[in-house]
């Protein structure tokens, strides 16, 4: 294979590499208020983008089986919102003895208190070829269940009490998630052929719209004058989100993918990229209201 078309094919893992230097030089480009507008263009327009194209990309019939994919569904809220952030908790009493910042041992049980993401679950599910309809409804299905569940783990594992804006969050969700995948479903029924006929790159549109969030979320991280932390905890703290993701990953696999699980492997993808990703949607809100 020669370098440009493994280049070609490796596209989007070298564009998060890009975005995230871009981010660092210019990083008043992309934050809260900035040219961009992210509170904007992407909590509201690259979220709704996302859903509206699943809606025109998938066929109805795949929606309502995965609506009745009970067993499913289970295993991804079960993982994500009991398994995982008791793993944490455990893991993190260990942790708590060596010198690694405290906060940021704090802030990582706070991560795994958060249901899964509303965006980016969809995206990598349907860019390897996954059970896009799941990773839908468990993004949808897990978020709402965050509005409730996520202070409850957080005031249980932190015992800090944390007011959720419901009815704003709720709302949000619902218009950036629900309507435009109906939307996209209508407008399929009308532009059917077409779509089959020229079939558009919906997977690429997906991944663009994800790196524009990617971008955003570092431009707010590196624009913050107030992170002032020592070198050794952030390193160590890279390391061990890196270690928990990859082996959570494993572990997802491997019970999705015993004999009697009945998991197909597209079935499979949308568990792993389901239970182990961490929702930013609802993470800010609550951390401003703690």
């Amino acid at each position: 294979m020669g370098l440009l078309e493994r280049l070609r094919k490796e596209w989007f893992i070298l564009g998060i590499v890009l975005v995230i230097a871009v981010a660092r030089l210019e990083p008043a480009v992309g934050v809260k208020g900035g040219p961009l507008k992210p509170e904007i263009t992407i909590t509201y327009i690259a979220v709704s983008a996302i859903f509206f194209n699943s809606g025109l990309s998938l066929k109805t019939e795949e929606l309502t089986n995965a609506l009745m994919h009970v067993k499913l569904h289970l295993f991804v809220q079960i993982f994500t919102l009991v398994f995982f952030p008791t793993a944490i908790w455990l893991f993190l009493q260990l942790l708590s003895i060596t010198p690694i910042n405290e906060w940021l041992l704090k802030g990582l049980q706070t991560v795994g208190c958060m249901p899964p993401p509303v965006s980016s679950a969809v995206i990598l599910t349907k860019a390897v070829g996954g059970n896009e309809a799941a990773a839908i409804f468990n993004s949808a299905f897990g978020s709402f269940l965050g509005i409730v569940i996520t202070p409850l783990l957080l005031l249980l594992f932190l015992g800090s009490s944390s007011s959720v804006p419901f009815t704003s969050i709720f709302s949000q969700l619902f218009m950036t998630v629900v309507v435009p995948l109906i939307i996209g479903q209508i407008v399929r029924r009308y532009i059917k052929d077409w779509l089959e006929r020229k079939k558009p790159p919906f997977g690429a549109i997906s991944s663009c719209v994800l790196l524009m969030i990617i971008y955003t979320t570092f431009c707010d991280t590196f624009a913050n004058p107030n992170i002032d932390l020592d070198k050794f905890s952030l390193i160590i703290v890279v390391f061990i989100i890196f270690s928990v993701q990859m082996s959570f990953m494993f572990l997802t696999f491997l019970f999705s993918t015993r004999n009697n699980s009945s998991f197909t492997p597209a079935d499979t993808v949308a568990i792993i990229f389901c239970s182990t990703h961490k929702s930013l949607t609802l993470a800010r809100p609550v951390l401003q209201n703690c």
